[in-house]
């Protein structure tokens, strides 16, 4: 029988259910096995967010692991957000790291399938994906609320996660986007991290769709966002990240800029971005991007508005 007394809200799971606005962050797991390294970042953004991302072997380039990093800022008395990725593990491993990261009470949890490894340091390994993620959303759930292994025997002491998944809704084809959310909804995402938001008017008018079938009642959207460092960033950004939609005026304004002040741009657009979207109905947060750009985080979240973050008992 699962113990359902068990379970305690996460940091971020009250943040976003009393109402405030709330505001994620990430690290970048080294390529090492100094936890240094991830102190550092957790240390740079822990004064300006709810709770902190940890990336799970991200562009598929082998890392320190997502789970064991989790640890390191949970130990700094943080919340972590431990992702976890589908390509890299079959659903016997991923159900028993999901138990590791429940024994030291990791709390929330992020589920995703991972880029292919191709774009990785390994193009030649093999891809797992034995679950999707939405399945593994499933697999969480059912640990959780069932206190049950997918094979169906009980478990001992059920994991106790605050579940979300990821959304783009710039991806082609737009008109499956929300519906796609939906699916991740029903499988059971409680809170959704968006891919890097720059054409505003698209996010808004995908919201707004959400908001049609009332999906914004059922799930908290974080509105993803990243500064820009330079305008050659943003190119880059536009023509070769899949997925990704950098409208022409945001890099005609970043390259208007000299180049020894394009960062400082890029972190004002990022600013007004937040404003503007901090009015919309149905964007619960945000999860700021900041890639290895961790000492900007605190910076952003000041002057958009969002500070001080709220304490939770």
């Amino acid at each position: 029988m699962s113990d359902k007394t068990l379970y305690t809200e996460s940091n971020l799971e009250k943040v976003l259910k009393a109402g405030h606005l709330a505001v994620t962050s990430e690290c970048g797991p080294p390529r090492g096995s100094d936890p240094e390294a991830v102190k550092h970042k957790a240390n740079l953004i822990k004064d300006f967010v709810d709770a902190i991302n940890v990336t799970d072997n991200q562009t598929s380039v082998t890392r320190l692991c997502s789970l064991a990093a989790c640890i390191h800022i949970k130990l700094m008395g943080l919340t972590p957000i431990l992702q976890m990725v589908t390509r890299d593990r079959n659903r016997i491993a991923m159900q028993s790291d999901i138990l590791g990261a429940a024994s030291f009470d990791i709390d929330t949890m992020l589920c995703l399938s991972g880029d292919h490894q191709s774009f990785g340091d390994c193009p030649t390994g093999q891809n797992v994906h034995d679950l999707d993620s939405m399945q593994l959303l499933q697999t969480v759930r059912y640990m959780r609320d069932e206190g049950k292994f997918l094979g169906g025997a009980e478990i001992k002491r059920p994991p106790k996660l605050f579940v979300g998944a990821a959304a783009n809704p710039f991806a082609d084809p737009f008109e499956i986007r929300v519906p796609r959310l939906a699916k991740k909804i029903a499988c059971g995402a409680e809170f959704i991290q968006t891919q890097c938001i720059y054409n505003l008017d698209k996010f808004e008018k995908w919201i707004g769709m959400a908001r049609d079938r009332g999906l914004t009642e059922k799930t908290f959207i974080l509105a993803g966002v990243t500064p820009l460092k330079s305008a050659g960033m943003a190119k880059y950004m536009k023509n070769r990240v899949p997925g990704m939609d950098v409208p022409d005026d945001v890099i005609k304004r970043m390259s208007g800029q000299p180049k020894d002040k394009q960062a400082a741009e890029g972190i004002k657009i990022c600013v007004e971005t937040i404003q503007r979207l901090k009015e919309v109905p149905g964007v619960a947060g945000f999860h700021v991007m900041a890639i290895e750009w961790e000492e900007v985080v605190g910076d952003i979240v000041r002057d958009a508005g969002l500070l001080p973050r709220p304490k939770m008992a």
